[in-house]
């Protein structure tokens, strides 16, 4: 089974859960070592998923401008922890708030690039 997304969080008691009243007997460093090696698997499957969607048009909400660069998400992803969709702003413009076609051109193991085919 491979996920699109994954987040991996190390265990911790919640305080107010039945669990929190049991005893943690795995190690801090244990925990550490676990998260670290499934992120590494997830950063390769991550990686094969975005170049999966080089050359496709995808619906993007832009979010926001910074610098030399537009950032978005589309439909699949939520803001802050999902990939982000990145366009030059140089060479394409879009309006914050907009949603707008863009193809993606290239990939990376948590963003996209792409360049604006039209503005909606």
């Amino acid at each position: 089974m491979k996920f699109d997304r994954l987040g991996v969080f190390e265990y911790s008691h919640e305080d107010g859960t039945s669990a929190a009243l049991m005893e943690d007997d795995v190690p801090v460093e244990v925990k550490e070592l676990r998260a670290g090696r499934l992120m590494e698997i997830q950063r390769d499957i991550s990686l094969q998923h975005n170049e999966s969607r080089i050359g496709s048009i995808l619906k993007v909400l832009i979010d926001r401008k910074e610098g030399a660069n537009f950032y978005g998400r589309t439909e699949y992803d939520s803001p802050e922890v999902d990939n982000e969709v990145i366009i030059n702003a140089e060479t394409d413009f879009v309006r914050v708030g907009d949603f707008a076609m863009i193809q993606i051109t290239d990939a990376t193991e948590y963003d996209l690039y792409g360049k604006v085919i039209n503005s909606l």
